[in-house]
């Protein structure tokens, strides 16, 4: 198997070593038992409902180092790319159980769906009540049901973890986190795939003057492969299949995320921004809130996700509400 050209050591310890730097660098926020793929915040409230966040490792920080008060109690990782393992669920639901239940959020895949099923009936068995929120925000597929959930889950599960927080009841908690979970859409495009640390090879292939627009946080097909555009043209393309969607419409006020995917400059998406910001002006829609970061990745992926939140009251309350954790802390 040829190995990729990354820093690390074993290719069989990615995962483990992982979590163990990030449970050193959060200063006693996390926790985290030898041998597990469960991180847990060492700050959990009694009475309150749980909340537990998790998927494939290759994502960091999503969604392992969102843990933390205001955030969830407790994350599951799985391999590279791939869904936790159900007796890791399992362990995960129990951990973040503060007595009231637990809220599940994570993204629309197959793999996950089946194991965390399995998982919270396990929990459910030692007497633990879950309830499960699907992210489902990439617009590239038109059947919502069947959606890929992407780097709207940031925006999900901070509105999660303040509905959590807040006091809320379980079945509470889930409604508006699905409510928020409605109003998010995503799109990302690629300019170069990420190359798998444990195999060594890239996702897809792209030409060199060619990028893929509506692709997945795996590498799934997109929507439309193009010579390479523009930024103003990338924009205008991402910015269009978005607002037709929900729909968004004049006098929205929205928050408005662009995901770095792993290998893109702050230059680019600062330039893309710009334009968005601009189209959105255009078209009457108030931007209250952007985050330009890196909280949703794809190794070394080049390329960026656009998301746009279509705010409420209610839904700006939970995504201003403050939070703590190791990628993002807000008071």
């Amino acid at each position: 198997m040829a190995q990729a050209k990354k820093i690390m050591n074993k290719p069989e310890d990615l995962v483990d070593e992982t979590l163990d730097g990030l449970v050193a660098i959060s200063r006693g926020l996390l926790t985290r038992d030898p041998g597990s793929r469960v991180v847990r915040s060492t700050k959990i409230e009694q009475g309150k409902v749980g909340l537990v966040v998790g998927g494939g490792s290759g994502h960091e920080p999503m969604y392992g180092a969102f843990v933390g008060p205001g955030l969830a109690n407790a994350s599951v990782s799985g391999n590279i790319f791939a869904a936790p393992a159900p007796q890791h669920v399992q362990e995960a639901i129990e951990a973040a159980d503060a007595g009231a239940g637990v809220l599940v959020v994570y993204g629309n895949y197959a793999g996950d769906i089946l194991n965390f099923d399995l998982g919270a009936e396990d929990a459910a068995d030692n007497g633990v009540v879950s309830k499960t929120v699907l992210v489902r925000d990439d617009v590239a597929t038109p059947d919502r049901d069947g959606r890929r959930g992407i780097g709207g889950a940031f925006y999900v599960v901070k509105a999660a973890g303040a509905a959590c927080a807040k006091g809320l009841s379980l079945d509470e908690a889930a409604a508006v986190t699905e409510r928020v979970e409605f109003n998010t859409r995503t799109i990302g495009i690629a300019l170069r795939a990420g190359v798998l640390p444990d195999t060594g090879k890239r996702t897809f292939e792209l030409g060199d003057d060619e990028i893929e627009i509506g692709l997945g946080v795996h590498g799934e097909v997109g929507v439309e492969r193009t010579k390479l555009q523009s930024a103003d043209d990338i924009a205008e393309n991402m910015l269009n299949r978005i607002l037709v969607d929900l729909p968004f419409e004049s006098g929205d006020h929205v928050a408005v995320l662009m995901n770095n995917l792993g290998a893109t400059t702050q230059m680019e998406l600062l330039i893309v921004y710009r334009r968005i910001a601009q189209l959105l002006e255009e078209k009457g829609i108030t931007v209250d809130r952007t985050d330009i970061g890196a909280p949703f990745t794809s190794q070394d992926m080049a390329g960026f996700s656009l998301t746009l939140l279509k705010l409420t009251d209610e839904i700006a309350e939970l995504i201003a509400a403050p939070c703590e954790s190791v990628p993002f802390t807000q008071a």
